[in-house]
């Protein structure tokens, strides 16, 4: 249970780290662009929030369950993930910190440069519009949200087994700072431009932090369970 609880906040938190990171927030702010057309309208922003959200938790489970059974559905892989996911863990934890640090350069593949086109789209579609707008954007992958994914969530989700659960927090994360907004343009839009200064500054640090407590956490369970010297 204490297992479960770590790897949910951790879920939680590689989400909000991904929200905040500068190729997702483009498209966040695309979505709070999107939201903010109802500020006249606090029930129906929120409203519209609370769907935002649901479509990226349902994009991220399908993924991850996808992925999770797919890896747990060959007898011989599903043997080697139970008995040696915490080896790989070490590795793949030390990758995604340096990517997320970027001492790793990875090529872009997904900038929400059609965020503009698609808000336009969806706008069009009332409610429904913001559900669509979330699905689409949690799969706008880049680097370092693709690191996050694939290489923090996605074998965190198989080494608890948990396909659906961490999946749904990790979307809740990267939805949080949109939903924040929300709040922010609902009840006070003077603060927003504060709000987004601020948020600035704590996604260099939090990237930085959590970059380095990867590799610290992937250098640990490589000394435990590859080199066995702990």
């Amino acid at each position: 249970m204490d297992s479960l609880l770590l790897a949910s906040a951790s879920a939680l938190w590689v989400g909000i780290l991904t929200s905040i990171s500068p190729c997702p927030l483009a498209t966040n702010i695309a979505a709070i662009s999107f939201l903010g057309r109802g500020t006249e309208h606090t029930p129906r922003m929120l409203l519209s929030a609370g769907l935002y959200t649901a479509g990226r938790m349902v994009v991220y489970i399908a993924l991850a369950a996808m992925i999770v059974a797919g890896l747990y559905s060959i007898p011989a892989l599903s043997e080697f993930l139970q008995t040696r996911i915490n080896t790989i863990l070490g590795p793949v934890l030390i990758l995604t910190g340096m990517v997320v640090l970027e001492l790793i350069p990875l090529p872009s593949f997904g900038k929400g440069n059609n965020a503009g086109k698609l808000q336009a789209f969806v706008e069009k579609r009332a409610l429904v519009g913001a559900t669509l707008l979330g699905m689409a954007f949690a799969l706008s992958f880049c680097p370092v949200s693709a690191a996050l994914f694939f290489g923090s969530l996605i074998p965190l989700a198989a080494s608890q087994q948990s396909p659906a659960l961490l999946p749904a927090l990790y979307g809740i994360g990267t939805a949080l700072p949109v939903v924040a907004f929300a709040l922010i343009l609902a009840f006070g839009s003077r603060q927003v431009g504060r709000a987004f200064n601020a948020l600035t500054v704590i996604e260099r640090w939090a990237r930085r932090i959590t970059g380095v407590v990867f590799i610290g956490a992937g250098i640990w369970f490589s000394l435990i369970y590859i080199f066995e010297v702990l």
